[in-house]
């Protein structure tokens, strides 16, 4: 969970995410980690910037050959 993410936009101060979105995605990630335990995995989950959070985890695993992800679409 990226803080900027609760943070007031640039334009006016609201808030990317309200109670209603955070709720869901809280039970959405619920969800996700109780789907993925059953079949014998897990979920990661952390707050933090993940330009900061991607580097720990590389470091603690330490055998990571690839990472992917997606750019989110910024505000102009």
């Amino acid at each position: 969970f990226d803080p900027r993410h609760y943070l007031g936009t640039r334009c006016y101060s609201f808030p990317k995410t309200g109670p209603h979105r955070l709720r869901f995605l809280l039970e959405s990630v619920k969800d996700l980690r109780e789907t993925l335990k059953k079949k014998g995995s897990t979920l990661v989950v952390r707050k933090g910037k993940p330009e900061d959070v991607v580097c720990d985890l590389i470091t603690q695993l330490g055998s990571v050959s690839a990472v992917a992800f997606h750019e989110e679409v910024r505000e102009i």
